[in-house]
């Protein structure tokens, strides 16, 4: 091959390389040119046009981004997270995202009625372990219509003798963390002795404390202490659980982050979470 023509070759993928290269600035250019609120905008219609065409890997990429600007999002950003969710098959992620929308927008929301249906669709997958495949004994059940966040306050207050709903809430809550907490060897649990993580809830005007007591190295109690303030916190508290590690985690309904380590109960988990979130609500508007 001659000089000229290696020259040439050499000098057109230079070129080439250069227009990839401004091609990208000016894209990341014209990405951060728009103001908070006008990109939040431009992602929810990117989000519902994918979801609308059914390219749900691609609505999942603009939630994503959605997530990570700090701006305020319309109601539809939650109902449109659940979609994707319920589609990923992250079936808690998906049903907190649907209950929230519905609780924010009320009959009013453009999205009410389907919200509902998906919440259905949810919690039927849910009941079947989300193959497809009813788990339940095939027999005929009777159904029982109970309270949505399970127990009544009134009960709760006979079982924990208080006269304090936020007080029976936390006293709830506590059982709930004790019976199921979290030890590095879940195979042997001796009577009486404490798990190697636990917590202990309390609350006062306005705020939840969390106190966390956790076995170090060394065999000491390592003790640290989390205030919620309530107002302003959405009372839809995450759960889930990891089989592989036998343990049930809790999220910070303010930031997403884990707030509790429990053991691999996933009823109990999915009960205190419910019970944190009644009791942040309760907090929030006190009787």
């Amino acid at each position: 091959m001659s000089v000229t023509i290696k020259r040439a070759r050499a000098f057109f993928h230079g070129k080439t390389r250069l227009a990839v290269a401004l091609t990208l600035a000016m894209a990341a250019g014209s990405a951060s040119a728009l103001s908070p609120e006008h990109e939040v905008r431009r992602l929810m219609l990117a989000t519902e046009s994918a979801v609308e065409s059914g390219n749900w890997q691609e609505a999942g990429e603009y939630l994503n981004r959605l997530q990570g600007l700090d701006a305020e999002k319309p109601d539809e950003y939650q109902f449109y997270r659940g979609r994707v969710m319920l589609q990923a098959g992250q079936l808690n992620e998906a049903r907190q995202a649907l209950e929230q929308y519905v609780s924010s927008v009320g009959d009013d929301g453009g999205h009410y009625d389907e919200a509902l249906e998906l919440i259905t669709e949810v919690e039927k997958a849910q009941r079947t372990g989300g193959n497809g495949v009813d788990a339940r004994p095939q027999q005929e059940r009777v159904a029982i219509i109970e309270p949505a966040d399970g127990q009544t306050l009134e009960s709760l207050q006979r079982l924990y003798l208080t006269n304090s709903n936020s007080g029976a809430l936390a006293a709830h809550l506590n059982s709930l963390v004790s019976v199921n907490g979290w030890r590095e060897d879940h195979r042997v649990v001796r009577a009486g002795a404490p798990a190697d993580i636990e917590y202990k809830v309390s609350s006062a005007a306005g705020e939840i404390h969390i106190q966390e007591s956790r076995m170090t190295v060394s065999g000491q109690r390592q003790v640290s202490t989390e205030t919620i303030l309530v107002f302003g916190v959405s009372p839809m508290v995450r759960w889930d659980c990891d089989g592989t590690l036998d343990t049930c985690w809790i999220y910070d309904p303010r930031d997403g982050s884990r707030l509790m380590q429990l053991g691999a109960s996933r009823d109990q988990a999915r009960e205190a979470a419910r019970t944190l979130g009644r009791l942040i609500k309760e907090l929030q508007n006190p009787s």
